[in-house]
C-alpha cells in the first residue's frame, strides 16, 4: 500500500516544481515509510510513497515501460496479476520485475482506457503516456483506495491519495462548498465526488478519468468528465437450492481470501468478534499452513466489548490472538482525527479503528478485515426495520400516508428513550414519507429540522435549495433494480460503505503504514452476492442469512446469531463529562462564531439540554466538534472560514 502524487500541465510543458512535487508527496509518508520516488519531464511530475508489500526487491515507482514512454504510481494490490503477467508476454510485452505495478504499465499499453476491465483488487493509479500526451487516472470498483483530483486555475491537474497532499500547493482555491457541509450534517462524512472543497474531487469508485494535452494552449483549461467504467448488476443469478447457495458463497469467499494472502511480509486479521471478520479468520486458517496472526480489541465499558466472542474464534482456530483496549476516556485522538481525515469526518468508531491498526502494526504489515459483509449480505438492523415500514408503506399510496401520517407524526410526542418498536412519532413519519426519503432520514445522523435549526439564515440561502437526500433519490434512479432492500444496499454502497466505512479504513490504516485488505469486497464475490435472492439475506429478521447459515459450521453459534454491537464508543458520556468543559468553549466561540454557518442559540441548547440529560444529543454535538476540529486545522493553512467567503455552488 503506498502513497501517490502528480501534476500534469493539461496546456504545454511548463516546469514543475521538484521541491513541491517532493513536498506534496513528503505529507503522505506515513503511507509508505519504505521508499520515496519522483519522476519529472516538462509539464509532467509524478510521486509516489512506498510500504513494501511485493517484490520488495524491485518493485520502486513510479515505474516505466520498456522504453519510458509510459509511466504509473500506483496505490493498491492487483490479486490476479500472475495471470495478467502471463497473458500480457503472450502478447509481447517484456518484463523487468515480478510485481503487480508493472502489469499495469503493459496492460495499459496492451488495452488502453479498459485496462482497469482487468484488474482485480483495490487501486488507485495514475498513468503518463508521453507518445499519446495522456494522463490517466483511475480507482478500483468500490473504492477502496482513495484518489483525490483538482485543475488550478493555471491549467494543471494536481492529484493525491489523500487531500493533505493538495493542501500544499500555493494556488489551490480552499473555498469551502456549502453542499458539501450540509452532506457533512447529514451523514457525518462528505460523500463521493464532493470534497470539502468546491475546487477538489474525490474519483468515484468504478470510475477513470483520461485528461489529453491540449495542442492549443491558448484554449481555457478543461477538465473531462469521468467515465464509469464498472457498476453492480444486481441481476438474479441462476436459480439453485439454498444449501448449494451456501456452498457457493463459502468457496467464493475462500477464494476471495486465498488471492489476499500473497505477502512477502508478516500478515494477519482484524478479529472484532462478528460475523464478517470470523468468517475471514475461518477461511484464512483453512488455508493457512502457519497459526494466523489475529488482532482485537476490547473496552473497558462491558456494552461496547466483544472481546469474548473475538475470543471465541481465536481458540478455536488456534491462532496468535494479540488483543488491545480502548479506555472509556480515550479522547486524546479527536483534534488528531481532523489532521487524518483532512476534512470533517464524524464517524466516532474512527477511535477505535485507529488503535486496532496500531495494535496490528506492532505484529504484521498486511492485515484482511471483514469489511463490506454487513452492507452486501444485509447485516445493519436498519435493513430490517426499513424492510419493516417498507411492507406498510406498500398498502397505501404516498399521497394518502402522507395526509394520514404526517400529522400524526407531527403531533406524537418525541420517546427517544423507548425501544424503536414503541416508537410511534418515529414510525408514523417513515409511513408519511417515500421509501427512499425514509430510508435517507434512517440513516441520517441528523433530522432535516436540526438543520434548519443549526444552519444560519445566510447559510441556507447559499445552499439554494440543496438537501442531501437529493443525493439518494439520484442512486435510486440509477440502481438496476427495483426491489427495495437491494435499492437501499447499492445506496449504501455508493455513499456510506465508500464514504464512511471504507475511508475510516484507509486513513487508520494507512496512518500506521499498515495495509488493509477486504476480500468480502472482492468485486467478483459482490456482483455475483447481488443477484442472490433478497430473501436469502434478509431472512424475516435475521439479516446475512445465507451467511450465517453457510458459516454454522465454522464459527459457534455465538458468533453468529448474538446481536450485532458495532464499534461504538461513549460519546454521551464524554460529554458529560470530561469533554464538558470544552464544549462551550469550542462550539459557542472562536471559529465557530465566526464563521457565520450556525444558529448559536440553538447549539447552546443542545448543550444544555445534554449536560442536564434531557436529551441524548451526543451525535449531533460530536458532529460539531468534529467540524471544529476541522475548521481549526483550516485556520492553521490560512484557509477562509467567513460565511462571506463561501462561494454558494447551484442546486
Amino acid at each position: 500500500m503506498c502513497g501517490i502524487v502528480g501534476l500534469f500541465d493539461t496546456r504545454g510543458h511548463k516546469p514543475i516544481s521538484e521541491s513541491l512535487l517532493e513536498q506534496m508527496n513528503s505529507t503522505q509518508y506515513h503511507r509508505g515509510p519504505d521508499g520515496a520516488g519522483v519522476h519529472i519531464e516538462p509539464g509532467v511530475g509524478l510521486g509516489h510513497r512506498r510500504l513494501s508489500i511485493i517484490d520488495i526487491a524491485s518493485g520502486h515507482q513510479p515505474l516505466f515501460n520498456e522504453d519510458n514512454s509510459v509511466v504509473v504510481t500506483y496505490n493498491g494490490e492487483i490479486y490476479n496479476f500472475i495471470e495478467l503477467m502471463e497473458e500480457l508476454k503472450n502478447c509481447g510485452h517484456t518484463f523487468k520485475t515480478r510485481c503487480d505495478t508493472e502489469v499495469i504499465v503493459h496492460a495499459w499499453e496492451e488495452w488502453g482506457e479498459r485496462c482497469v476491465d482487468h484488474f482485480r483488487g483495490m487501486f488507485a493509479f495514475a498513468i503518463w503516456d508521453r507518445n499519446r500526451q495522456q494522463l490517466f487516472l483511475a480507482r478500483d470498483r468500490l473504492g477502496i483506495k482513495p484518489l483525490f483530483y483538482t485543475l488550478l486555475d493555471d491549467g494543471c491537474v494536481a492529484f493525491s491519495s489523500e487531500l493533505k497532499a493538495l493542501k500544499c500547493l500555493p494556488n489551490i482555491d480552499r473555498t469551502l462548498d456549502p453542499t458539501a457541509i450540509e452532506d457533512y450534517f447529514s451523514l457525518g462524512y462528505v460523500p463521493e465526488p464532493k470534497t470539502i472543497y468546491q475546487q477538489v474531487k474525490k474519483l468515484n469508485p468504478g470510475h477513470s478519468l483520461l485528461v489529453d494535452r491540449k495542442v492549443d494552449n491558448s484554449l481555457p483549461a478543461f477538465m473531462p468528465e469521468p467515465k464509469q467504467y464498472w457498476d453492480l448488476h444486481c441481476q438474479p443469478s441462476e436459480h439453485k437450492s439454498e444449501a448449494d447457495l451456501q456452498e457457493e458463497l463459502v468457496e467464493r469467499i475462500r477464494e476471495a481470501v486465498k488471492i489476499r494472502m500473497i505477502a512477502e511480509v508478516p500478515l494477519g486479521a482484524f478479529l472484532s468478534g462478528g460475523v464478517d471478520s470470523g468468517t475471514v479468520v475461518a477461511m484464512m486458517a483453512e488455508l493457512s499452513d502457519s497459526p494466523v496472526n489475529t488482532c482485537s480489541i476490547g473496552f473497558d465499558v462491558n456494552r461496547f466489548d466483544e472481546t469474548e466472542y473475538a475470543q471465541m474464534v481465536a481458540k478455536r482456530y488456534e491462532t496468535h490472538h494479540f488483543e488491545g483496549n480502548v479506555a472509556s476516556d480515550d479522547f486524546a485522538l479527536v483534534d488528531q482525527l481532523a489532521e487524518l481525515y483532512d476534512e470533517p469526518y464524524a464517524d466516532s468508531s474512527a477511535i477505535p479503528t485507529y488503535r486496532v491498526c496500531e495494535l496490528a502494526r506492532k505484529k504484521v504489515t498486511v492485515a484482511l478485515s471483514g469489511d463490506g459483509g454487513d452492507e452486501h449480505l444485509a447485516g445493519y438492523r436498519r435493513y430490517r426495520w426499513h424492510m419493516n415500514e417498507e411492507r406498510l408503506r406498500s398498502k397505501l399510496p404516498l399521497g394518502i400516508r402522507r395526509g394520514v401520517f404526517g400529522p400524526l407524526g407531527r403531533l406524537y410526542p418525541k420517546a427517544d428513550w423507548a425501544p424503536r418498536v414503541f416508537r410511534a412519532k418515529t414510525t408514523f413519519e417513515a409511513l408519511a414519507r417515500s421509501s427512499v426519503e425514509a430510508y435517507f432520514h434512517t440513516v441520517g445522523l441528523t433530522t432535516a429540522q436540526q438543520r434548519e435549526e443549526l444552519f444560519s439564515d445566510n447559510f441556507k440561502r447559499d445552499l439554494q435549495g440543496y438537501r442531501t437526500q437529493d443525493l439518494f433519490e439520484l442512486y435510486a434512479q440509477k440502481a438496476p433494480t427495483d426491489d427495495p432492500l437491494t435499492m437501499i444496499q447499492y445506496i449504501d454502497t455508493k455513499t456510506y460503505l465508500v464514504g464512511d466505512i471504507l475511508t475510516k479504513v484507509d486513513r487508520a490504516s494507512m496512518a500506521h503504514a499498515l495495509e488493509v485488505r477486504v476480500p468480502l469486497l472482492d468485486h467478483k464475490l459482490v456482483d455475483w452476492i447481488s443477484g442472490v435472492s433478497p430473501a436469502l439475506k434478509l431472512n424475516g429478521q435475521c439479516g446475512k442469512y445465507l451467511l450465517k447459515k453457510a458459516m454454522e459450521p465454522y464459527l459457534p453459534n455465538d458468533v453468529l446469531y448474538r446481536p450485532k454491537m458495532g464499534f461504538a464508543v461513549p460519546l454521551a458520556d464524554w460529554f458529560r463529562g470530561p469533554l464538558k468543559p470544552l464544549l462551550k468553549q469550542r462550539l459557542l466561540g472562536g471559529l465557530m462564531a465566526d464563521c457565520g454557518y450556525f444558529n448559536l442559540t440553538f447549539i447552546e441548547t443542545l448543550i444544555n439540554q445534554h449536560q442536564m440529560r434531557v436529551r441524548d444529543h451526543s451525535t449531533l454535538i460530536w458532529t460539531l466538534f468534529m467540524f471544529e476540529a476541522f475548521m481549526r486545522s483550516e485556520a492553521q493553512l490560512g484557509t477562509p472560514v467567513h460565511q462571506s467567503e463561501i462561494r454558494a455552488v447551484p442546486a
